[in-house]
């Protein structure tokens, strides 16, 4: 698992389009983007005593939150994903997941996965038995991503945050949403060993500072 840095800001609608120009004359958009944005669709997992979420809200030096996502409306490619935080790095591992999976896991079945050599898999479903984790609520936002190879800096814009009214609605294209409180847009900046001070010089915001802002402890506001 490898750790990296992450800087996040909770910015404004002229932020959002001054740091858009900025970052596309000098960055690259992601690839996996279309016209320059993707959706995303996150169900998050944290058990009954909302330890997840208390953790996050307490700055707890060490913790790990559990989600599927998927991309665009297209359900037929599901990640099971772990991010974990210790010491202010961030790290994140994942592995595909099948349809099946998903929905025994939206069912609460938790017979043995039948994802064979998949641990992430193995992990999250010992933890449903152990520590009681079970989806808890859908996260979605449009994501504007932008990358530089020096440093392997990673810088995303994230809004129209929304939340899901039933988890259990995460695979239905339908799934009912509304935007969370405040309407938020979020830089978020990601990098390996160093930071370029290109991109240091393009990513500040003066009436911005670092923030712990967290899509899931905004949309558990709903429940």
């Amino acid at each position: 698992m490898e750790f990296r840095h992450e800087w996040k800001h909770e910015i404004g609608y002229s932020d959002l389009l001054a740091l858009r120009c900025r970052l596309g004359a000098v960055m690259n958009r992601d690839a996996h983007a279309t016209d320059g944005t993707y959706r995303i669709r996150s169900l998050y997992f944290d058990n009954l005593a909302d330890r997840a979420l208390r953790e996050k809200i307490d700055g707890v030096n060490c913790r790990e939150k559990f989600r599927i996502r998927y991309y665009n409306d297209n359900s037929s490619l599901l990640l099971l994903e772990k991010k974990s935080k210790v010491n202010g790095l961030c790290a994140k591992v994942q592995e595909s997941l099948s349809q099946e999976d998903t929905i025994r896991i939206l069912q609460g079945d938790l017979t043995n996965p039948t994802g064979s050599g998949k641990p992430l898999l193995q992990e999250l479903h010992q933890k449903m038995i152990t520590q009681g984790l079970r989806p808890r609520t859908i996260v979605e936002y449009i994501r504007e991503p932008f990358v530089y190879q020096p440093g392997n800096v990673r810088v995303t814009l994230d809004y129209d945050i929304r939340v899901g009214m039933s988890w259990s609605d995460f695979l239905k294209p339908d799934c009912a949403a509304v935007p969370i409180r405040g309407r938020s847009i979020i830089l978020e900046v990601k990098w390996d060993a160093f930071l370029p001070s290109a991109i240091r010089d393009i990513v500040q915001v003066p009436s911005t500072h670092t923030s712990a802002f967290s899509k899931y402890a905004a949309c558990r506001v709903y429940g």
